[in-house]
């Protein structure tokens, strides 16, 4: 496996343990259909909550938010379409979220979690 391969996985078990510290409740890691991949979905109370994890070792090459784009958000909509749809969902809402995680070699990961990124 790839080192950012390794540090993707890592960032995802990261912010799977900050959200349910959080109280969320962890639905589903890494769903994949024809269109793409959702990093988790989670419920929160009564929403649905599909999470885009970015993670980096550090902010060398920006911050981990700045990768999410106009049209990785476009796709993440659609894919909590299609997710909607394979599970039969009705929840009283959804929304879409961003976990960002910088992971560096030495020293504590530090996590920031933006809630209703769309």
């Amino acid at each position: 496996m790839a080192a950012k391969d390794v540090l993707g996985r890592r960032g995802e078990r990261l912010a799977e343990d900050y959200l349910t510290g959080a109280g969320l409740v962890i639905l589903d890691r890494n769903w994949r259909c024809p269109q793409g991949e959702i990093d988790l979905v989670a419920r929160d109370g009564d929403e649905l909550v599909f999470v885009e994890v970015k993670t980096r070792a550090s902010t060398a090459f920006g911050h981990p938010l700045e990768a999410i784009t106009a049209a990785k958000l476009a796709r993440l909509r659609r894919l909590a379409a299609a997710w909607c749809a394979e599970h039969q969902s009705r929840a009283r809402g959804i929304r879409l979220d961003a976990v960002a995680v910088l992971a560096p070699r030495t020293g504590e990961p530090v996590i920031e979690h933006l809630r209703r990124i769309f």
